[in-house]
């Protein structure tokens, strides 16, 4: 069976929310979703089939303090306010319509960064609680978040051990797969000096983090090389931004976070076709 496969980068996600919701228009319905950060965070709004809720969000919330700030640090310990953007947003102001997600037979993964192992560990979508304390945990950028506490386990953001979890869907059985990444062709990750002080600030409480954050770049240009191997074999398809069309990551202009939307669901419905076959 064909298998979505999201990647993170906070607002770059964007892109896969547009590809979403011409895959929503499309009538087409992957089985197994997964992914880390905030591309499955935005993911959770397919399952749940509210098109056009993760731009609503991002284009309304974006300049919004309560969203994201340097105050939120004083009452939630990170630069996102975790009490309003997964909580108030989805329980209240965009509603999360959980009995659509809850009985769409799809399962959906999310890749965590347990911080005592510093192992990836992938969970269960369907037992989101209603405080989305996965996809908090999901997005926790060290020092941009608190770590998150979840079933006595403390995580990080997935994306720093397993950033494209395409080996995970593998390993679930599925053979196809419909690949969305969020930087453009040619990209090359690099050590960035975020992780190397992240790993140094980290090392006696966290020690076996230090590891994944020192090698994160070459673990991610690797895993891209083999995505782009899967699809040269005829097994994947990769949709992404182009050099042209692409936004950083903390994007604050609201004209290229709605054109790189645009471009993300234009270019699902160009490839709608060969991806169908995906699920056949």
């Amino acid at each position: 069976m064909g298998a979505l496969i999201l990647e993170g980068g906070t607002f770059r996600p964007i892109f896969s929310s547009g590809v979403m919701d011409a895959l929503l228009d499309a009538g087409i319905d992957f089985p197994y979703i997964i992914g880390v950060s905030a591309g499955i965070t935005d993911g959770f709004s397919y399952v749940s089939k509210q098109k056009k809720r993760n731009y609503d969000i991002l284009m309304n919330h974006r300049h919004d303090k309560r969203y994201v700030g340097i105050r939120n640090y004083l009452s939630d310990r990170s630069l996102f306010g975790l009490k309003f953007a997964y909580e108030t947003i989805p329980n209240e102001l965009y509603p999360f319509d959980w009995n659509c997600f809850l009985n769409n037979p799809a399962q959906i993964k999310v890749g965590v960064t347990n911080v005592d192992t510093g192992q990836c560990e992938y969970l269960d979508g369907k037992e989101l609680d209603e405080h989305c304390t996965m996809l908090k945990a999901t997005c926790a950028i060290p020092f941009a978040f608190p770590v998150i506490h979840l079933n006595g386990k403390g995580y990080y953001d997935g994306g720093i051990c397993d950033p494209i979890p395409i080996r995970k869907a593998m390993e679930d059985g599925h053979e196809k797969m419909l690949i969305v990444l969020t930087r453009p062709k040619g990209y090359c990750k690099t050590l960035s000096k975020a992780n190397v002080l992240a790993s140094r600030r980290l090392k006696k409480k966290y020690p076996k983090l230090v590891e994944p954050l020192l090698t994160r770049h070459d673990h991610y240009n690797q895993t891209v090389a083999y995505c782009e191997q899967l699809e040269r074999d005829g097994k994947a398809i990769i949709l992404r931004p182009t050099q042209k069309v692409q936004i950083d990551s903390f994007e604050k202009d609201l004209q290229k976070i709605e054109c790189i939307y645009r471009f993300g669901y234009d270019l699902a419905m160009k490839n709608i076709e060969s991806i169908k076959k995906l699920l056949l």
